[in-house]
């Protein structure tokens, strides 16, 4: 009997309804699951030419790709691989160990600056997790990256560079967490970076905000002279969940155990302490064949959902309505609500881990891309967090869209590590009207947790902290650089809007490590202050730095926080407070 495609999906959605044991994985497709034709797995048994000329197929056709469609994971099973990996955007790299020296990369993996002079300030979205990097001779690794990018359970034999080596090679921010780098790792013209759990020989170079949670050798310094915040210990942290591999040959999802006060990898002693969840608890997502419906069908059928690589456009809010829930997603696999409404609502439920994936707002302008708990979320998740890593957030770039915000977070005790909220300043479709946003971050939720939070160009507030309790570790902010006048961005008669506001009800704050940055070549405008917050003994800042890197003649950021400060402008381009 024949179907065509919409039967069958409705077919499929009546049945995840119906049953969640209806839905399974036999012992053969946990071996070989359907991840799509986007998904390559290579095996150590493979000849290295095919090897070798897969990835240069993939890099050639990544490589300036910034706004395309195309996403692509690439899948090591364990074993020694002699190849050169390039990696460019939305390209996520996976070993497939129980460790990362389970898979050998003996060459290169790298990313490097595209233009002549090597510039990578849009270097994004692109990842490698859990492998180990044998460079070839004593040649570096280069990792030259800027936001909405990770390294992540790295294993690096020899030294990094955050940049390449020739004087005008900027990159703008990156990520490193859960990785060992056996010799130096050397920041380069790099100009701010997070790192977390990550030993190394020694770290070098600097320029306007590093920040190191959780490392076990950070680089020593004063700030501001040398701009490094360092934070002990990391107060809490569940590494990121990751496919493996175990001896049977099954795929499985490994889910790191929640840790407290840690300093280092969380392998430094052997295998990650994890729960394995294997994959017959998983609902593999096809864009080509799901949507909202049969999204909400599996989850409502007490599936985790994998979504492979691809754009899924959406009609209907993707519901994460039960605890312990897992999405995870490969290739940056990116959803996009076409009919102004959340992407994604997560309700006021613990232990959701949510990872890896892009929202890009939709045409029809919608309150939020994500949203986390509800609006009157009032539970203590404490004991079991909710963890959102490696986000990207877009408005405009790729397509045409808006959103009032990019992330509201309702709930309690949140835990959000690596995100980036970009309303774009290039690409398609960007202009003051156009890709209109006016947050990126809106926190109503008490105890919520940031680890490497990037946050630019938004219309209003950048970041708007309404809970408390908050914690934030790293922060890195652009202005808007399209004001179309001062008039337009204003507020109860105060020129512009901080880039990190902390309400005046909240009584207890940490922020350590913010960056906040002015681009003003498209508009005539000033900001009165970088950062908002209230005047209570609760309310911890420690090390801010507000730069004007460019713009016209009487544009500026006033203050640095609360009315304190040297103006910042053409004439004083850089104030920092401790």
């Amino acid at each position: 009997m024949n179907f065509n495609h919409q039967t069958k999906l409705c077919l499929l959605t009546i049945i995840m309804a119906l049953s969640a044991s209806l839905i399974c994985f036999p012992a053969s497709s946990q071996r070989n699951p359907d991840f799509g034709d986007n998904v390559l797995v290579f095996d150590s048994s493979m000849p290295r030419a095919t090897i070798q000329s897969t990835l240069d197929r993939i890099f050639s056709q990544q490589a300036r790709n910034e706004f395309g469609t195309n996403r692509h994971a690439i899948f090591f099973k364990p074993g020694r691989y002699d190849v050169d990996i390039k990696v460019g955007f939305y390209t996520q790299v996976l070993g497939l160990g129980q460790l990362p020296d389970d898979v050998k990369i003996n060459g290169s993996l790298h990313s490097e600056g595209i233009s002549a002079t090597h510039i990578a300030l849009v270097n994004f979205t692109r990842s490698a997790e859990n492998l180990a990097v044998y460079p070839s001779g004593s040649n570096p690794i280069t990792w030259a990256v800027s936001q909405g990018t990770s390294l992540r359970r790295m294993d690096i034999k020899g030294t990094l560079n955050l940049a390449n080596t020739n004087p005008g090679a900027w990159s703008s921010g990156g990520f490193l967490a859960d990785s060992e780098i056996d010799s130096t790792v050397n920041s380069l013209t790099q100009q701010q970076w997070f790192s977390r759990n990550d030993n190394w020989a020694s770290w070098v170079g600097h320029n306007w905000n590093m920040v190191f949670v959780g490392v076990s050798k950070p680089p020593p310094g004063i700030w501001p002279d040398i701009p490094y915040t360092v934070v002990t210990n990391t107060p809490l942290i569940r590494e990121k969940p990751f496919l493996s591999i175990d001896s049977n040959g099954n795929y499985i999802v490994m889910v790191p155990n929640l840790r407290s006060n840690t300093v280092g990898t969380s392998w430094a002693s052997g295998a990650t302490p994890s729960v394995s969840v294997g994959l017959g608890q998983f609902y593999l997502a096809h864009q080509a064949v799901d949507n909202a419906a049969s999204l909400n069908a599996a989850l409502a059928a007490g599936k985790n959902i994998i979504f492979t690589p691809g754009v899924y456009h959406l009609t209907n809010s993707i519901l994460v309505k039960r605890p312990e829930t897992i999405i995870l997603g490969l290739g940056f696999a990116t959803m996009v609500p076409d009919a102004g409404i959340p992407a994604m609502v997560i309700s006021d439920v613990g232990g959701v881990k949510l990872a890896s994936l892009i929202f890009d707002a939709g045409s029809v302008r919608s309150p939020s891309l994500l949203q986390v708990g509800d609006a009157s979320s009032s539970l203590n998740h404490s004991a079991d967090p909710v963890f959102l890593y490696d986000l990207v957030m877009r408005v405009g770039g790729a397509t045409r869209g808006t959103t009032t915000s990019c992330l509201v977070i309702n709930a309690n005790n949140v835990v959000g590590e690596n995100l980036w909220l970009w309303r774009a300043d290039h690409g398609k479709d960007v202009g003051w009207s156009q890709n209109a946003c006016n947050n990126g971050l809106v926190v109503n939720g008490n105890d919520v947790t940031m680890y490497g939070l990037f946050v630019e160009h938004h219309e209003e507030y950048q970041t708007l902290w309404n809970g408390n309790g908050g914690k934030l570790y790293f922060y890195q902010c652009e202005l808007p650089y399209d004001a179309p006048s001062q008039n337009e961005w204003s507020h109860n008669g105060v020129n512009g809007y901080a880039a990190y506001k902390v309400a005046d009800s909240v009584t207890n704050h940490q922020a350590y490590g913010l960056g906040i940055y002015g681009v003003f070549t498209k508009t005539q405008t000033k900001c009165f202050n970088a950062i908002e917050t209230p005047a209570s003994k609760g309310i911890e800042l420690r090390h801010a730095v507000d730069i004007w890197i460019t713009g016209q003649n009487s544009t500026e950021i006033t203050h640095i926080l609360n009315g304190i400060g040297d103006a910042v402008s053409q004439s004083n381009r850089k104030t920092t407070i401790n």
